[in-house]
């Protein structure tokens, strides 16, 4: 699927949401697309690591929240659970590690940026619940299309 969020957010003015956050792509693709999960994490993975390796992703995209807390939530490993179980993408409102494994995994992977530091609290995490930053809301079920030029999201699928 070919598409340039430049050109979606022309012919779709008004219903999309652009994120405002600037991402950084650390993943095997370029673009991606796909329906939304959403997750909110208070510094620990472990919710995030079991919905990667054990459900299938068809082809969806995991929006994470950790309000830009000073850890990796995603490496190498769960990359590697994404593309084992059809994840199109992860969007992460944090930070990741692994990055010159994670360039080679063909999963979508955006991120604030890098950390070699991983958190090891055991924290619960609230999953399919609406998300709120970079001025944009993340609900499940929404579609977000993400390229080198940004992340929009839509409430309808557009391509």
């Amino acid at each position: 699927m070919n598409f340039a969020t430049a050109d979606l957010c022309d012919k779709y003015k008004d219903k999309l949401q652009v994120l405002q956050t600037p991402l950084n792509s650390y993943g095997g693709v370029k673009s991606f697309s796909g329906e939304i999960v959403t997750i909110k994490l208070d510094n620990n993975n472990h919710d995030l690591v079991k919905m990667l390796r054990d459900e299938k992703g068809y082809g969806k995209v995991a929006v994470v929240d950790v309000g830009q807390a000073f850890y990796a939530v995603v490496g190498d490993n769960l990359m590697g659970f994404a593309h084992n179980n059809g994840w199109a993408g992860i969007v992460i409102n944090g930070f990741v590690r692994d990055t010159k494994i994670t360039k080679t995994i063909p999963v979508g992977l955006m991120a604030i940026g890098t950390t070699p530091r991983k958190s090891f609290e055991n924290n619960p995490s609230k999953r399919d619940i609406e998300l709120n930053f970079g001025g944009v809301s993340f609900k499940n079920g929404d579609y977000l299309y993400a390229d080198e030029d940004g992340v929009i999201i839509s409430d309808t699928k557009l391509i």
